[in-house]
């Protein structure tokens, strides 16, 4: 991923002042002219947060005349990039805390208009908490607009669990208010939209999967071209914790002829910064082809004592009546921003078709930094 200052840094600031001089007039942004020389050493939030405080230093105290500095900006072909984001945040500071009684929806309608120059799907989610029946009246729309970014905004702005945004409390706890909005765009013509559909089921599949495999079960009985495609990736997190119904729909049938043998780690101690090698064989003894979705799980230790597993992906074969498959895999132990390794026993396990088979332990030796 780029780094913040590539994407919201001293130039993105710095085309921001120059457009809300030209929207708000000459005084219109020394705030934020001032702000975009301190954002070294800040992440992209902590970047997007100063600049929107910034803006609302700059801008007027009232939501009317905000909307009208913005929309100004919209004529403006250089207003566009991460410059947007601190701007959708600071239309929607200035709305909640409006009077008017049709501020609410008419930030709505201009976070839709800001979203082809860089997705409002962050700033949407605090309209989103303090009144979400509302705010869903005015998004459901949205699945008919001729922008796809637009419709995207739809779905990826009202996901459960949405990377980098807070969460909102009435979707995680009602996950079914959304899905007048899946419905509606599961079999929409673009990818970008699509795809944001199958994460936002994703989402779902993490607190309720049933609900998530009853969603797309519905699709897959009336499918376009695209949807077996978009099932996969909704049901991924789902496959990878052994859900017998996303299996299943998937194709992956119990495999109850399939046996499992040989599984060999090429080591018992492990150092951070290494890889593991492991073996192993399946064979069908069946009289039927087999489907089969293979993964791997590492469990790992944690600071506790105790071990949390985390499921990969390895691969998916098709094993005819009586055949034999040997396969090796390497898995790294190479150290990343998002996992804290902890030294001590941990453990290999293979998983078929969502049922786990063969376990092989083996201690992670990690050195002192």
């Amino acid at each position: 991923m780029p780094l913040a200052e590539e994407l919201l840094g001293h130039a993105a600031a710095a085309g921001l002042g120059v457009c809300m001089e030209r929207a708000n007039g000459p005084r219109g942004a020394a705030a934020v002219r001032s702000g975009a020389a301190r954002l070294d050493g800040l992440a992209l939030r902590e970047r997007s947060d100063l600049l929107r405080d910034a803006l609302l230093t700059d801008l007027p105290d009232d939501y009317p005349r905000v909307e009208a500095v913005v929309r100004t900006a919209l004529k403006d072909p250089e207003f566009t990039g991460w410059m947007i984001w601190p701007v959708t945040e600071a239309v929607v500071s200035r709305a909640l805390e409006a009077t008017e009684s049709d501020a609410f929806e008419s930030s709505l309608e201009l976070l839709a208009d800001l979203t082809p120059r860089l997705t409002a799907e962050f700033a949407i989610r605090r309209v989103l908490v303090a009144d979400l029946e509302r705010a869903l009246k005015i998004v459901e729309r949205w699945v008919h607009h001729p922008d796809e970014h637009v419709r995207r905004l739809a779905t990826e702005g009202t996901r459960p669990r949405l990377p980098w945004a807070i969460r909102v409390p009435g979707i995680l706890a009602r996950p079914r208010a959304t899905l007048p909005i899946l419905d509606a765009l599961y079999r929409d013509p673009s990818e970008y939209v699509r795809r944001s559909v199958a994460n936002h089921v994703n989402d779902i599949s993490h607190a309720d999967p049933d609900l998530a495999v009853d969603v797309v079960t519905r699709w897959a009985a009336a499918p376009d071209d695209h949807t077996p495609r978009l099932i996969r990736h909704a049901l991924r997190t789902a496959v990878k914790k052994g859900h017998p119904g996303a299996l299943a729909l998937l194709g992956f049938e119990p495999a109850a002829g399939v046996t499992l043998t040989g599984l060999e780690l090429t080591a018992a101690r492990v150092t951070v910064g290494e890889e593991l090698a492991f073996t192993f064989q399946l064979e069908n003894t069946g009289d039927a082809p087999a489907k089969l979705a293979i993964d791997y799980v590492i469990h790992y230790q944690k600071a506790n004592g105790r071990t949390a597993p985390k499921v990969f992906k390895l691969t998916t074969r098709t094993l005819g009546a009586g055949e034999r498959l040997s396969i090796s895999r390497r898995h790294s132990f190479k150290r990343i921003s998002t996992r804290v390794f902890h030294p001590g026993s941990h453990a290999l396990e293979l998983q078929i078709n969502g049922v786990a088979q063969g376990k092989a332990g083996f201690d992670l030796v990690v050195p002192a930094p």
